[in-house]
């Protein structure tokens, strides 16, 4: 797996970013910004000595990208996904605290200029996130000094008879002692807007003219004083163009498109903020106005955090009854955009990129796809493929596992566990049997993607079973083929006596990856029910442990292997001293036993 995240991370581009590095589960253990994320993600795989680094790419099973426009961007989306998914091995970023805004206290007749944490809903103009801090307090010195717009929490009007020492050091124009009118305070807090919003092309000439015309004079203090004014307007101008300030809940699609082939990322925007991204892979027809609200739909099904906008790249046909229906159940009006300028533009031009790269690496990964089609025989490129494995011990807790691969990229979302219910003992035929019917059951009944192909992790018995199962659903005309372990042969009904690939072809590595992931998937949940029912069942042998007290340990630690390592006085924490100590005397002696 190194060496393909290693051929993964050489193919990336040359340009800003964050990554994302994700574990079999597709849990972020992960999250940093670069630069330049070829080289930034390459070097993890360079030779090192560094434990954490060794821990981070041995548990990496996957890595995700998004581009930015600069390093400062990267810095803020890193910031956002860390809080979002608390990576296990990001140590910083955790905390709550947030990179800082400029606050305009709009809503005031007298307003002020401050550092805010958090953008409220309160009326006040916010501005920002600024990354490193001082930025900020840098911004609002220079607004102060030069509008002279107040930054204390005097209350006004109020009973001061003189200014303070603002005034007289020339950081404020003390409407607090009616120093300046109501009518020029109210034009400076405007200017310090137009400023602040970047809208200040006329302005920065002026400003050039003042600095140019102060040093010519030898007055080298006031020219420093604008100089240094320039440089903050410079800095605003370059804040990150998809993070704005604010309270926005959009929801943006990216969306790039090749052959037959089309690539759509989803960013949810919350409180200004871009907290995630998904991605889904289509084959067939570009979508178009008409085939692009089906899409939505689906992806709309279900969830209940809706957005306030939706920002589109196309304007679905026939949106608007489903569009009210959406609003009705967020009780709220959501508005659709197509943009062509402004904000949301920029916010769509971004999703764009990053879509554009996702669809050159699953064009890539597609390869493998049309070679397995023209090799079965099968009518489409297999752009959704579904691998199925059964777990047991001994046909204890048996469960079964569905994965789905789409364009040769898991997608986790789609991932599906079954308990057993029907089969007693270890028949993993009669399990892949119900496990089968149970999904092409609830397909037929509810709808949704079927597979353009399966894959069964076993051989011949199990490719029978499985088409056994699916007889009983005449209309999902859908080709199995199963792969059994160690000789890696591939048995379908074009090939009943087995098939040998080549260990280096890429289609061979395709089903063993999807098999693979399906063994992954299902063994996890046997390993947890088997580990559970264990941790109950020496609990149950352990007299005075009542159902109350079994709870409350069975909540408190999660697995066999945490209630082994517990200490007496952790245990004592939740049953008291006296019985802690008889629980611990007892599953040790059952462990040496």
């Amino acid at each position: 797996m190194s060496e393909e995240l290693k051929n993964k991370a050489a193919a990336l581009p040359d340009k800003p970013g964050i990554y994302i590095f994700r574990d079999n589960a597709g849990i972020p253990v992960y999250i940093g910004k670069a630069r330049s994320l070829r080289l930034r993600v390459g070097s993890y795989f360079l030779s090192t000595r560094d434990r954490k680094i060794l821990q981070i790419t041995a548990e990496t099973a996957d890595i995700e990208t998004i581009m930015t426009g600069t390093e400062k961007e990267a810095a803020f989306l890193e910031n956002n996904f860390i809080r979002r998914y608390q990576p296990k091995f990001n140590l910083r970023l955790k905390d709550d605290k947030h990179f800082p805004y400029i606050k305009v206290t709009a809503q005031e007749e007298v307003p002020r200029i401050y550092l805010a944490r958090r953008v409220e809903k309160d009326g006040a103009r916010y501005f920002g996130p600024f990354s490193p801090a001082h930025q900020a307090r840098k911004t609002i010195h220079l607004i102060a000094k030069t509008f002279g717009i107040r930054t204390c929490r005097e209350n006004i009007p109020g009973h001061r008879s003189r200014p303070c020492l603002d005034y007289d050091l020339g950081l404020c124009a003390a409407p607090c002692v009616d120093m300046v009118s109501e009518e020029e305070y109210a034009d400076r807090v405007r200017s310090a807007l137009l400023f602040l919003e970047g809208k200040v092309d006329m302005l920065e000439v002026k400003l050039k003219l003042k600095m140019r015309l102060a040093a010519k004079e030898k007055r080298f203090e006031d020219a420093a004083r604008w100089r240094d004014f320039l440089r903050t307007l410079e800095e605003i101008k370059a804040r990150p163009q998809f993070i704005t300030a604010g309270l926005e809940n959009k929801d943006i699609f990216g969306m790039a498109s090749m052959d037959d082939l089309t690539v759509i990322l989803f960013f949810p925007m919350r409180r200004g903020r871009l907290i995630e991204s998904s991605r889904s892979v289509l084959s067939g027809r570009v979508p178009d106005g008409r085939s692009f609200l089906p899409f939505l739909q689906s992806h709309y099904e279900g969830r209940s955090d809706l957005p306030d906008t939706l920002v589109l790249p196309l304007l679905p046909e026939g949106h608007e009854p489903w569009l009210a229906d959406l609003s009705s159940k967020k009780g709220k009006k959501i508005s659709l955009v197509v943009p062509q300028r402004g904000t949301n533009k920029k916010l769509l031009d971004f999703a764009g990129r990053n879509a554009e790269f996702a669809l050159k690496m699953a064009g890539e990964a597609r390869l493998p796809l049309r070679q397995l089609q023209e090799l079965f025989h099968l009518k489409h490129v297999p752009q959704r493929i579904e691998g199925y494995d059964i777990s047991n011990t001994g046909g204890d807790e048996s469960v079964g596992s569905m994965v789905v691969f789409e364009g040769g990229i898991p997608n986790t979302d789609e991932y599906r566990r079954f308990n057993i219910q029907t089969v007693d003992g270890p028949n993993d035929i009669a399990s892949l049997k119900e496990v089968l019917t149970r999904r092409f059951k609830k397909l037929d009944r509810e709808g949704g993607a079927p597979p353009d192909l399966i894959l069964i992790d076993g051989g011949k018995g199990q490719l029978r079973a499985a088409e056994a199962a699916l007889a009983a659903f005449p209309n999902q005309s859908i080709p199995v083929v199963s792969i059994a372990k160690r000789e890696e042969i591939l048995f379908s009904d074009r090939y009943p006596d087995g098939l040998r690939l080549d260990r280096t072809s890429s289609v061979l590595k395709l089903l063993q990856n999807v098999r693979d992931e399906a063994h992954r998937f299902a063994i996890t949940l046997h390993r947890r029910k088997r580990e559970k029912r264990s941790f109950s069942s020496i609990l149950d042998d352990i007299p005075g442990i009542g159902p109350s007290r079994k709870t409350k340990l069975l909540k408190h630690f999660n697995g066999t292997a945490a209630l082994l390592k517990a200490s007496e006085e952790e245990l004592a924490a939740l049953v008291g001293p006296k019985t802690a100590r008889f629980v611990h005397s007892k599953l040790h002696e059952q462990i040496d036993r």
